[in-house]
């Protein structure tokens, strides 16, 4: 019985690590990262706008809802909520993305740098900010593009790759909090793409 209950629980960890893996989808869509040979950096900078969220075409929509709903639980808890979900995106999104990139990428590392030759654009158009609510759980996600541009010329891509469902949730499952889900997401899409560039 405990060799059977071993197997089953040593499958379903698997399992679930083939799904959390495989389940964004990279697509270069235009140009070639060859482009970039001899490259060591890359300035990036980060979009978020025009973006919907959830089940709302449009951020601002959503944005607005949750503030009306925090703050008729609690005066000035919708607003804090707002700063917040602002503020994660400097403080815990992006460095989390650029960390998990210069980890997986070999040869070349992104970061702020105005002077480098190309900018990597990260533009996110799509954010599930999903939820854990102790019995029930629904996994953050974010979909968007990368553009490579020359710095020099930001309105020409070199090098465009979409991304899709990029999945964001703590294996622990320690994640109620949504700038947490979200924040695991960003380091998906770095991983991934550090390894896309390594190759």
């Amino acid at each position: 019985m405990k060799a059977t209950l071993t197997t089953f629980f040593s499958v379903l960890a698997l399992f679930l690590t083939v799904q959390y893996t495989i389940a964004q989808k990279l697509t270069v869509k235009q140009g070639d990262l060859k482009a970039l040979s001899g490259e060591t950096s890359l300035n990036v900078v980060y979009e978020y706008s025009p973006m919907g969220v959830g089940k709302f075409d449009r951020e601002e929509d959503y944005l607005a809802k949750k503030v009306a709903d925090y703050n008729e639980k609690e005066a000035g808890r919708g607003d804090k909520w707002k700063l917040s979900w602002i503020a994660d995106r400097q403080e815990r999104f992006e460095p989390q993305f650029e960390e998990l990139f210069n980890k997986y990428a070999e040869k070349i590392k992104v970061g702020s740098n105005p002077s480098a030759a190309y900018t990597m654009v990260v533009k996110t158009t799509f954010t599930e900010p999903g939820f854990n609510v102790y019995v029930t759980r629904k996994n953050a996600r974010i979909d968007g593009e990368v553009r490579i541009v020359k710095t020099s010329d930001p309105n020409t891509p070199v090098v465009v790759i979409s991304f899709v469902n990029a999945p964001g949730r703590t294996f622990g499952g320690n994640d109620y909090d949504t700038g947490t889900r979200i924040q695991e997401s960003y380091a998906v899409l770095g991983k991934n793409l550090g390894k896309m560039f390594s190759k």
